[in-house]
Parts: C-alpha cells; structure tokens; sequence
C-alpha cells in the first residue's frame, strides 16, 4: 500500500519504522517512469510503508527536506534520513538501501 503524504500526516508517517518517500509530480516523466518500480518494491517489501509527496501540492514539505530534482526517493528509519536517491534508479538499487537501513 502507498501512503499519499500531506501536512498533516508527513511526520506521522515517517516517525515509525521504515519508510520509502517518493517525492513526485504528475507531470514529471521520470516520476512516472520509476512508478510501478516502486508499486514492485512495495508489493515485495510488505514490512516497509512506501509514501508520495507530490511536490506541487507541498512544495514546502519538499524544499524542508532539500528536494531540488524529481524523483527524490528518501528512506527513513523512526524518523531519521537515513539515505536518499535522486533520479530514476533501478529496483536493484532500491532493494540495497532498504536492505542496508533495515533494522
């Protein structure tokens, strides 16, 4: 399951366990280009919430967390960065950090 982030749920979600960000823009072709990479991740990695911020509807949410380029992928444990990604990347490389962060 994919978590659509916002305001009020940003911190919630990225406070507990691990945690894939996506942050992405509906007209962003790269964005929708990594997609169903991610929607793999997720289906295989059911002990990791997967979320989307859509940087035009929260641009300060973005610019907080210094995103200058979509996609950003962002992984966090308990609430804490743990290491990010910018681009298209391959299911390979996903797969590696989340392996490297997990507890």
């Amino acid at each position: 399951m994919v978590i659509e982030l916002t305001h009020e749920n940003f911190a919630e979600v990225t406070a507990k366990g691990v945690v894939l960000v996506d942050f992405w823009a509906s007209w962003c072709g790269p964005c929708r280009i990594l997609a169903p990479t991610l929607d793999e991740v997720a289906r295989e990695n059911p002990d990791v919430v997967m979320a989307k911020l859509n940087v035009d509807d929260y641009p300060e949410i973005a610019s907080r967390h210094g995103v200058m380029s979509i996609p950003t992928l962002m992984y966090f444990v308990d609430g804490e960065l743990k290491d990010s990604s910018v681009g298209v990347v391959s299911k390979a490389i996903i797969a590696k950090k989340l392996e490297q962060i997990k507890p």
